[in-house]
């Protein structure tokens, strides 16, 4: 046994304070449903920098709302940011878009894994635009990689991709098959979200590949708990720190919490068994609003872990921020 929850928080390391996190972006308006957030890093040998994905989002009710438009940023200090690509919903035929991710395959070309909302069926999917390149991602070129359909699931969306030797591993929040009613069904979808209706679970899947394209479906991972983060456990980002995998989740107890999430620890030897270090409570708030702080990407940079992570302004809006933290 691991102890109470501060033992176990205390073994790695303790909270941090959000406000002190320096600002990378913000929102376009202040007040609640603006966000620009849900980042995705990578560092870039090649070019020397770090490579940021985010979206920006609207309130519903406007003329392009939700998420409404995602980016590709470049950073010599991983701090300040220039976009050098974006894409439009409507690009994709899309009513919205959430996390998109940047990775690297074996031959050296760039590959953006993206989510958004089928018009087909409403059901969020992820897809991969493959360009040599992180300027010239053309999304006509995108290639499934997960639906609803293939993964018998009722959603998948929010891909983390990483990569230990050859193996690339993605992390993706799935919304669970719970046997719908044809009623239940037509309720679920009909907004385009299924994350917010409360007729789901949404934990998080495994799946692994040796392209970084044609990816194997391995399953749940990290389980919806019985508290504070019994909605959504949805594992963001992941380290390597000595012998273990450190991991940093979602967590909301319903619907009514989505997309106001807060962020939890778990820690892992095989990426596979994950053992929850919060299950009482969250590690990190925001002390502002709905106390939401999500999204959180780890990224190790020489004896410092960098957090990226979206928060919760005093105004209701989200700011994307970045905290350095000796290891």
């Amino acid at each position: 046994m691991l102890g109470t929850t501060q033992s176990r928080n205390s073994l790695l390391f303790p909270a941090f304070d959000p406000e002190m996190g320096q600002i990378v972006l913000e929102p376009e308006a202040p007040g609640k449903g603006y966000w620009v957030g849900c980042p995705s890093v990578f560092y870039d040998a090649e070019r020397e920098s770090y490579l940021l994905t985010y979206r920006r989002r609207r309130p519903r009710g406007l003329g392009e709302e939700r998420g409404y438009a995602c980016f590709v940023a470049e950073s010599k200090d991983g701090l300040a940011f220039k976009d050098i690509w974006s894409i439009k919903k409507a690009e994709l035929n899309s009513s919205s878009m959430e996390r998109f991710c940047v990775q690297k395959s074996p031959t050296g070309t760039y590959l953006l894994y993206i989510s958004y909302v089928d018009a087909a069926d409403n059901r969020w999917r992820i897809d991969v635009i493959e360009a040599d390149k992180p300027e010239n991602f053309d999304p006509k070129t995108r290639r499934e990689i997960f639906t609803a359909a293939s993964t018998n699931s009722e959603a998948v969306k929010d891909p983390f991709v990483f990569k230990i030797g050859p193996i690339y591993y993605m992390l993706i929040s799935y919304a669970k098959n719970l046997d719908l009613n044809e009623n239940q069904y037509e309720q679920a979808h009909s907004t385009a979200d299924i994350y917010a209706t409360g007729l789901t679970q949404a934990p998080t899947a495994l799946a692994h590949s040796l392209d970084g394209i044609n990816f194997k479906w391995l399953g749940e991972i990290l389980p919806v708990g019985e508290g504070w983060d019994r909605y959504q456990s949805r594992l963001n980002s992941v380290v390597k720190l000595d012998d273990i995998f450190l991991g940093f989740y979602d967590g909301s107890a319903s619907e009514q919490e989505n997309y106001e999430e807060r962020t939890g620890l778990a820690v892992s030897f095989d990426l596979k068994n994950w053992d929850k270090l919060t299950p009482d409570q969250p590690w990190v708030v925001s002390p502002y609003a709905s106390g939401s702080l999500r999204y959180v990407q780890a990224l190790k940079v020489g004896q410092e872990l960098w957090l990226y992570y979206e928060y919760t302004r005093s105004d209701a809006a989200h700011e994307l921020r970045l905290i350095k933290l000796p290891l």
